[in-house]
């Protein structure tokens, strides 16, 4: 996604890492493919309870490297778990103070020493550690005092990775479900066939992204930040976050996510979480169409994922699409066997102006 990806394999590696799970609410498949592409920078995270109420699912797609892509799926949903806001029952502002945390995190010698450990150290092409080469000799080190230790050592001014990822998460406590969304992973519900799109892919021409980015004192050419990065939000890629006077909401390139807050519904089917390698092959709708089409034949949800996958992925690299890393999350609520009274009504009162007020109906 960053950098000109020439680096393709002669033959796809179409080995699947896929799983399944699930809760007495919804029950969850997921699988990642490594396709075309000469590394796996995608990475996932699935926890049907992370708390006793709370399922927690995360799609991190990693360019330049995959260490950000395994940082976020290592760390995100704990730093969730920690927030004060959560504990309160604030789910949208623990996502959107812990997308901010990860870029903190990933700084000084704590965050070098993490990234060491996640990353392949020697990246085999440029012979330099992965995502850990900008280094600069000084950084306002932020001083929170909490349980991620202050480290001193040779790599304290270290101002965080090169390489970056998208992060695109869904919680869901009883029936709401909170989505947030750095970059162009994409989150969709199907709601009665009807698939509406949860989160915006933040590509550099939005105008929102655009203004943020010229008034940041970045650019765009050829639809990329700064010339070199497709995407205007993400986790990572410190040098686009380097203007002291602004804060991180505010850099050329920002890890904020948009929160999107849905009250669920009896007529909600699925949600599914996918990086771009799907969405550049499939608009909202055809997936979400592909998908009850599958659940007509197959109840495993990983194996759906995996059909996904295989239609997508291109049969040469002669075309653009479906030639990218894949993953894919596929969460189905499951249906309550009768509903009672107070949930008819809950749902009666919030669930009918839902498609005008929060939901984004997809183009098809």
């Amino acid at each position: 996604m960053q950098f000109t990806m020439g680096i393709y394999l002669s033959t796809p590696k179409i080995e699947k890492f896929s799983e399944d799970g699930e809760n007495e609410h919804l029950r969850y498949g997921l699988s990642s493919m490594q396709g075309w592409r000469a590394t796996m920078e995608d990475a996932h995270a699935a926890y049907t309870n992370l708390d006793g109420s709370t399922s927690f699912f995360g799609v991190y797609d990693g360019h330049g490297g995959k260490v950000v892509a395994k940082f976020c799926a290592k760390f995100l949903h704990q730093e969730v778990l920690k927030s004060k806001a959560y504990l309160t029952g604030d789910i949208g502002t623990s996502l959107q103070k812990s997308f901010l945390r990860m870029d903190e995190m990933m700084r000084g010698q704590r965050g070098w020493r993490e990234l060491s450990i996640l990353g392949d150290k020697i990246n085999k092409f440029s012979g330099m550690i992965e995502g850990l080469i900008w280094s600069p000799r000084s950084s306002d080190g932020n001083c929170r005092v909490d349980d991620w230790a202050f480290e001193e050592g040779p790599h304290s001014d270290f101002a965080g990775p090169t390489s970056g990822s998208t992060a695109c998460v869904a919680v869901i406590r009883n029936n709401q479900l909170v989505v947030a969304n750095a970059g162009d992973s994409r989150c969709v519900i199907s709601r009665k066939g009807q698939a509406y799109n949860l989160s915006r892919d933040h590509k550099p021409d939005l105008e929102i992204e655009r203004d943020r980015i010229l008034k940041a004192g970045g650019f765009i050419h050829a639809g990329r930040v700064n010339g070199s990065l497709n995407l205007a939000r993400a986790i990572g890629d410190m040098e686009f976050k380097q203007n002291k006077f602004l804060p991180a909401e505010k850099q050329i390139l920002t890890a904020n996510p948009d929160i999107n807050t849905v009250e669920l519904c009896d007529e909600d089917e699925f949600v599914v979480l996918a990086c771009d390698g799907i969405w550049d092959c499939m608009s909202s709708q055809q997936l979400v169409d592909f998908i009850h089409a599958q659940l007509c034949t197959q109840t495993k949800l990983s194996a759906v994922c995996e059909t996904v996958l295989d239609r997508c992925l291109a049969p040469s690299t002669a075309v653009g699409e479906g030639c990218d890393n894949m993953t894919m999350i596929l969460v189905q609520f499951k249906r309550p066997a009768q509903s009672s009274a107070s949930t008819e009504e809950q749902s009666s009162s919030t669930g009918q102006a839902e498609p005008e007020t929060q939901l984004e109906r997809s183009e098809s």
